[in-house]
């Protein structure tokens, strides 16, 4: 699908409590980690919907705050089960004649907002919009999940194309087939999930068979993008894709984060995009392949056209230097695993 649409600003939100996946498995095996080292941990007074606000209000900035005419958050950890934080946020930001909705598909409701949006821009509906992920993921206590589920938000404004956008966004696809790697029912705490499963035939064949569908409509190949980023369900995964689909470890290395942060599900590829931004120079092109259970995968090409105009941005990973590691018993308490 041709696209026509302009990332005007981007922002994205970590929270900056950690918990090391060696003090994980110390209460449930008694030595060892996961594999990713560390996670980040929303706080006990943070949610998808606080830090959607807090990533939203860095990409507003840093795109002058435009008029904006639709908020589209992807989330599958939404504060209330029944109340939409699309609405919430609109009129938190001051847009209220506006299109506000959330949408979930497991991991990709991040990269699902940006696709509709840059459809409707597109096609003339609306002049611009805000994409945002945002959860706070969660995984059963000792369950494989429990080491990666993580917390965190992303978000991008969207406009026309006028040769003062960060970068143009010119195609998209998505893959998607009915595949049971993952799921939670209504009324459930933790989700489920059929382990090994996840990988071959639901994260690897989505994304490979959705990358492939891009190349195939578009005649790239992997060595036409300076970057490539992959969603990372953990730090092996983005790796492999890659390098099953012909990219190189410096087209890989710098979009990951798994390993200090794990995986923030509809999030996920939006910080890793924003790290990418910050590095990326006018020219380059960057390939981003989300992937969500159940199973689907948006791809998408981005051309950047400049730097982000914003004295007081900072730098992703410069913010994420400085971390609060913190116990298994704090995190239990602020992560409602105590239930009583």
């Amino acid at each position: 699908m041709r696209l026509n649409s302009a990332i005007l600003g981007y922002g994205a939100y970590v929270p900056k409590y950690r918990i090391s996946t060696e003090e994980i498995a110390r209460i449930w095996v008694g030595e060892g980690s996961g594999p990713n080292r560390m996670k980040a941990v929303a706080s006990y007074d943070e949610d998808a919907l606080t830090m959607a606000y807090e990533a939203a209000s860095i990409a507003l900035k840093m795109a002058n705050y435009p008029e904006i005419e639709a908020i589209l958050v992807g989330s599958e950890s939404k504060p209330y089960a029944v109340k939409p934080m699309g609405s919430v946020l609109s009129d938190i930001l001051g847009f209220n004649k506006i299109l506000g909705v959330d949408l979930e598909f497991a991991c990709k409701g991040g990269t699902e907002a940006v696709q509709m949006i840059s459809g409707m821009i597109t096609s003339g509906v609306i002049k611009h919009g805000l994409a945002i992920g945002s959860d706070t993921a969660q995984g059963r206590p000792s369950d494989d999940l429990e080491y990666t589920a993580a917390s965190g938000a992303g978000a991008v404004v969207l406009g026309q194309p006028n040769g003062k956008e960060i970068a143009k966004i010119t195609h998209s696809v998505t893959f998607v087939t009915d595949t049971p790697d993952f799921w939670r029912r209504p009324k459930e705490h933790y989700p489920m999930h059929l382990g090994r499963f996840t990988g071959e035939p639901a994260y690897f064949t989505h994304i490979m068979s959705s990358v492939k569908l891009l190349f195939e409509e578009t005649g790239y190949k992997p060595s036409d993008f300076n970057y490539a980023i992959f969603h990372q369900p953990n730090p092996k995964f983005p790796v492999e894709v890659g390098k099953r689909l012909g990219f190189k470890d410096e087209q890989l290395k710098p979009g990951l984060l798994n390993d200090e942060l794990g995986n923030s599900y509809s999030a996920n590829t939006l910080v890793a995009l924003s790290v990418v931004l910050d590095v990326s120079k006018p020219g380059d092109k960057i390939l981003l392949s989300s992937f969500g259970s159940g199973a689907g995968s948006d791809t998408f090409v981005i051309e950047v056209v400049s730097k982000a105009d914003d004295d007081d941005y900072i730098p992703l990973r410069e913010k994420l230097k400085n971390y609060v590691e913190i116990d298994y018993a704090t995190y239990s308490k602020w992560r409602n695993k105590i239930i009583r």
